[in-house]
């Protein structure tokens, strides 16, 4: 059986590197993108901005429409309206690897937290974990606003030639913050799941995100 996935993508033009979900080579299946008019990471991370739900809906639908098996997106903090999407098509979607969140804490010893690797530690908020049931979950937060470069490229588009290198050192930097009682990450930031393989063995836990959820999605799928 076959099947693509469906991406709902924010209006950015840096490059995408593999390991990113909007890169095709990540993936050895079929996904297909929908860029989401005027959904820049200023208007959904820095001000969850409400006006983007109806846009957002919109292209999920022409997701589904297309023939999408599932559906995701390009960016965790569109959690913010989770419920509201998921709604809204007949299809499953999972806005963010946040969804994750309940199911990784339970795995944990109970003194453990999970730690959460996100675009803007200040932007998230108790409303994005209350959308997916985890408020109440026990975290440690790390996020990479104030790293240059993450700041100038990718949040506020600046420019478009990203330096992975020196990406890679503030993602690593920004990781070696989290408490050391985590006993696993989250990588809420689709832009970072490429240096999940580095987290993990710098910190020595496991790491999911949103690559390693849609290939669970989509096996689910194929079967």
């Amino acid at each position: 059986m076959t099947a693509h996935i469906g991406v709902l993508c924010l209006e950015t033009t840096f490059t995408k590197i593999v390991g990113h979900i909007r890169n095709p080579a990540t993936f050895g299946f079929e996904v297909r993108y929908q860029v989401v008019a005027g959904a820049t990471p200023e208007r959904l991370v820095t001000q969850g901005d409400p006006r983007l739900l109806t846009p957002f809906i919109e292209a999920a639908r022409e997701l589904e429409a297309g023939g999408a098996a599932a559906i995701t997106s390009g960016c965790g903090f569109l959690v913010l309206f989770q419920r509201e999407l998921a709604a809204a098509v007949g299809v499953p979607l999972y806005s963010s690897s946040l969804i994750l969140l309940p199911a990784v804490h339970r795995m944990l010893r109970p003194d453990q937290k999970v730690g959460l690797l996100v675009a803007s530690k200040d932007a998230l908020t108790s409303r994005h974990l209350a959308a997916i049931g985890g408020d109440s979950v026990p975290v440690s937060v790390a996020g990479l606003a104030g790293q240059p470069e993450f700041r100038e490229v990718i949040l506020s588009g600046a420019r478009d030639e990203l330096d992975v290198g020196r990406l890679r050192e503030e993602v690593l930097a920004e990781a070696a913050r989290l408490d050391p009682a985590v006993g696993a990450v989250i990588i809420e930031c689709t832009d970072l799941a490429p240096f999940a393989g580095e987290i993990s063995q710098r910190l020595g836990v496991p790491v999911f995100d949103i690559v390693t959820l849609t290939e669970m999605v989509y096996r689910t799928l194929t079967r």
